[in-house]
């Protein structure tokens, strides 16, 4: 496809525009590698601010409480779920529905449970033979 006059003469016109602003880009970019160079000089001075913690010493400490919440907290490493759902319902302790599921869904489903529960259910609107 894309061989129209139109798009032959945008990408010639990207083209153009790629050409005009690589000086541009260029110097942008020599601009970032030089601050990259100095980056020392700027975390000597955030260290003066801030304590810094390194990547390595935070994920040694995250091992760290990995293996002691594996032999007291919680068992068997399973999440403690604090809302219970009803599995044919649908429906959790506090009535509401699970977020994924749409209105259209949530109506049909309610529609069901009010008729197990009065015994009839709604009619449906149309016409009666």
């Amino acid at each position: 496809m894309a061989k129209s006059l139109r798009s032959k003469w945008k990408r010639k016109m990207r083209a153009e525009k790629r050409i005009k602003n690589a000086p541009k880009e260029l110097a942008r970019l020599k601009q970032a590698l030089g601050r990259a160079k100095m980056g020392d000089a700027v975390m000597d001075v955030v260290q003066e601010i801030a304590t810094v913690v390194k990547a390595d010493e935070i994920k040694k400490e995250k091992d760290v409480d990995m293996e002691a919440g594996e032999s007291g907290d919680v068992p068997d490493g399973k999440m403690d779920m604090d809302l219970k759902r009803n599995k044919k319902s649908l429906l959790d302790d506090n009535g509401q529905y699970p977020v994924w599921m749409n209105q259209r869904q949530a109506k049909k489903l309610k529609t069901k449970r009010m008729a197990k529960k009065t015994g009839q259910g709604k009619k449906k609107k149309g016409i009666a033979w």
